[in-house]
């Protein structure tokens, strides 16, 4: 192990395992932090509710916003996730009305912010729920009341733009949902080597105090 030559305070992992669990080899190095960081977010979800529904999804802007001094921070993700969670809370306090039962939900995600090419950078993002509350992102249709609404409604309030606007701007990845079940690592094995991707040390933009990767605390 070895520390980034931009970012001393990144360790950076060469290996295909951690804690066990495999992770892309085609992306590495690694973040030893990072790992850590979405090690600790799984174990704390899955510490509150028996059962996980974690999905990933990408968030980019639009192309004007290249002169908008918000995307060069990260107080964008900051309201993106603000916003979602409220709407996760509003989804379960009508359930509960209707259901005095209704399960709960947390909200606990993990997100990296990469730039390569593009003169915009843009989001990726892992997001976990009560697997009993939510199990699926919904259908991919619009002004549908489910999860994928819910992503753009939050994205354009990040942005302070129309919700028409942010049409191909959130996208969800094929098979992006899993459950992950306490009791079985395998299902956490298997999510773990997905949102490894994550936390790869390249296409990250470090300097000017700017934050890469970040996630929910406790």
């Amino acid at each position: 192990m070895s520390r980034h030559p931009i970012n001393t305070n990144i360790t950076l992992l060469d290996q295909d395992t951690f804690y066990g669990m495999p992770i892309q080899v085609a992306h590495a190095p690694y973040s030893l932090e990072y790992l850590q960081r979405l090690f600790e977010t799984i174990n704390t979800a899955l510490s509150e509710h028996s059962r996980v529904f974690a999905f990933r999804v990408d968030l980019r802007f639009p192309a004007w916003c290249e002169s908008i001094s918000f995307q060069q921070k990260n107080q964008v993700i900051t309201r993106f996730i603000r916003s979602f969670k409220a709407k996760i809370n509003h989804n379960r306090l009508m359930a509960r009305r209707q259901n005095p039962n209704a399960h709960a939900s947390s909200v606990r995600y993990v997100w990296a912010r990469e730039q390569d090419m593009s003169t915009n950078p843009h989001y990726h993002v892992v997001i976990f729920l009560n697997h009993d509350a939510f199990n699926t992102v919904g259908k991919f249709e619009f002004y549908r009341d489910n999860i994928f609404n819910r992503l753009h409604e939050a994205w354009a309030s990040a942005l302070s733009i129309p919700v028409e606007s942010v049409h191909g701007l959130v996208e969800i990845p094929p098979n992006a949902g899993y459950l992950l079940r306490r009791d079985d690592p395998l299902s956490i094995a298997d999510f773990f080597y997905r949102a490894s991707y994550l936390c790869k040390a390249n296409t990250k933009v470090y300097g000017d105090w700017i934050h890469c990767f970040g996630c929910s605390r406790g």
